[in-house]
This record gives structure tokens, C-alpha cells and sequence, in this order.
């Protein structure tokens, strides 16, 4: 009786950090992605001020920017999503 609650202890544990590996994994990937995201950002942001300067339709074309940028994210969400998502059942 000892050794089957010293096992099913011991897989509670292994479950634990397995899930706690997995969650810490998940989050320096995001953060990961968060500073590449911002340098991206900065490159664009300065490409249209060169591009675009301020006095001429600056304000349009960063609605644009954003509005593609946006549409571009929920496209590449919808694919990984269904890619590495929960598989549904029929």
C-alpha cells in the first residue's frame, strides 16, 4: 500500500514539472517573439517615416500598416492553430 502511494506521489510530481516546463518553455518563447515583434515594429515604424513622412498621410498610412499587420496575424494565428491545435473529433 506504501509503494503504490510513493508511486502514484512520484508520477504526481513528474506531471507537475513536466506541465511546469512545459508553461516556462511556452513563456520565454512568447517573450521571444515579443522582442522580435518590437524590432520589427521599429524597423517598419522607421521605414514609413522615411518613406512617408509625417506631414504627408502619415496618420493613413499607419492605420494601414496596422490594419495589414492585423489581418496578416489573425491569418498566421488561424493556420498554426489549426496546425498544432486541438484536433476535433467527427
Amino acid at each position: 500500500m506504501q509503494n503504490m502511494e510513493n508511486q502514484t506521489e512520484i508520477n504526481r510530481k513528474a506531471a507537475i514539472r513536466a506541465e511546469l516546463h512545459e508553461k516556462t518553455t511556452g513563456y520565454i518563447l512568447t517573450a521571444l517573439g515579443l522582442v522580435a515583434g518590437l524590432a520589427w515594429n521599429d524597423a517598419i515604424s522607421s521605414a514609413i517615416k522615411y518613406f512617408f513622412p509625417l506631414d504627408t498621410n502619415g496618420i493613413a498610412i499607419k492605420f494601414l500598416y496596422a490594419i495589414i499587420i492585423t489581418l496578416a496575424i489573425v491569418i498566421v494565428s488561424n493556420s498554426v492553430m489549426r496546425a498544432f491545435g486541438p484536433k476535433e473529433s467527427k
